[in-house]
């Protein structure tokens, strides 16, 4: 940790308290309230959570600011999870008895489209004192402060790796302590991120914001894991969401075709489109050659996209030569697939903080 930046972001901290006390009396009390409510429902409660009960409880979450339609994101969450598998992975999450490390890898594991940001935000209004919200504001702030937790994919961000977030963030909340700022637990840590550290300039003088980004990142653009391969399928499924498209993951398009991923669009009555995507890791491109030659047999798809590292996608285009997919067949780099889906959520959570539309509707 850079002692001295963190110094630095404390006194202008400060400063800004001294500026507006009342500001931040608001948002202390806010971040309370927000707590006590969570800590009301023990995990018998949420295991009796209705459809709708569910959804007003994670609805709620800062990590679901991104999605104007939550109703429809969360939906699709307990479609993808099952009702009564999601309350159970919930209620373990906050009051299993096991490690916090077990839960949080079982929680991240098991439940589909809600990842470590809801995951982390949970804990931390249940056990405020012990567990920290962790989200892309506090890898900013852990880049920017030269915390070497910063991290790039979800494969990454386990039980284990969550603890040691959780414990650099004390120390953190310690400094804030001793610099006169109202910090009574970790949720302090995370507006001292979002007030000071989501403004600083991350960018040193002589590189690109780009490689900047890639702190903690590998160096060269691949899919090492499984893990990769599926976080990679996520995100393709997001950010088809965001532009407006019915996307879903794992999608039988033909016969002997189930691709990684799928944006659909209804045109009026005359039915759907389709754009399919297969995500390639290490194994075989053959298989890939293959799926997506019967996708593209299907008349409603209008594109097939394979998504992998610069390597892999020249061999599937060489691979693909001579047949029906070697001039519809497009190409989608792993990393850019990554980047895109930063930028378009961030893109939306900016927009849907202007309240244009009414979350309800």
């Amino acid at each position: 940790m850079n002692s001295q930046k963190l110094k630095e972001c404390i006194a202008l901290y400060k400063k800004m308290y001294d500026s507006a006390p009342d500001q931040f009396i608001k948002d202390m009390d806010e971040r309370d309230e927000r707590s006590r409510h969570y800590r009301q429902f023990d995990a018998q409660h949420i295991r009796s959570f209705s459809s709708d009960e569910l959804i007003e409880y994670l609805g709620k979450l800062w990590a679901m600011r991104m999605w104007g339609n939550k109703h429809y994101k969360i939906t699709r969450v307990i479609e993808d999870t099952g009702f009564e598998r999601l309350k159970e992975e919930i209620a373990n999450l906050l009051y299993g008895d096991s490690s916090v490390e077990t839960r949080w890898d079982r929680f991240v594991e098991n439940v589909k489209g809600l990842g470590y940001a809801a995951a982390s935000e949970l804990l931390s209004y249940i056990e405020p004192d012990q567990y920290v919200v962790f989200n892309g504001t506090t890898n900013k702030a852990f880049k920017y402060l030269e915390i070497p937790l910063a991290t790039r994919y979800t494969y990454q961000r386990t039980g284990s790796h969550y603890v040691k977030v959780c414990n650099a963030a004390k120390v953190i909340l310690g400094e804030l302590k001793n610099g006169g700022l109202p910090s009574n637990d970790l949720l302090a840590v995370d507006y001292f991120f979002w007030d000071i550290l989501q403004e600083v300039e991350t960018t040193k003088p002589g590189t690109t914001a780009k490689e900047d980004n890639d702190i903690a990142a590998p160096q060269a653009t691949s899919i090492p894991s499984a893990s990769l391969h599926n976080e990679l399928r996520d995100r393709l499924v997001d950010i088809g969401t965001l532009l407006g498209f019915e996307a879903r993951p794992e999608v039988s398009v033909g016969t002997g075709a189930k691709v990684d991923a799928v944006w659909e669009a209804q045109i009026g009555n005359m039915g759907k489109v389709m754009y399919v995507f297969e995500v390639q890791d290490k194994g075989s491109i053959d298989s890939l050659i293959l799926n997506l030659v019967k996708a593209n047999n299907n008349p409603a798809v209008q594109a097939i996209v394979a998504v992998s590292d610069v390597k892999q996608l020249e061999k599937i285009k060489a691979e693909s030569m001579g047949t029906n997919i070697q001039e519809s067949l497009k190409a989608w780099d792993a990393q850019f697939v990554l980047e895109t889906y930063e930028h378009l959520s961030a893109a939306h959570e900016a927009i849907n903080s202007l309240g244009l539309v009414p979350e309800s509707f």
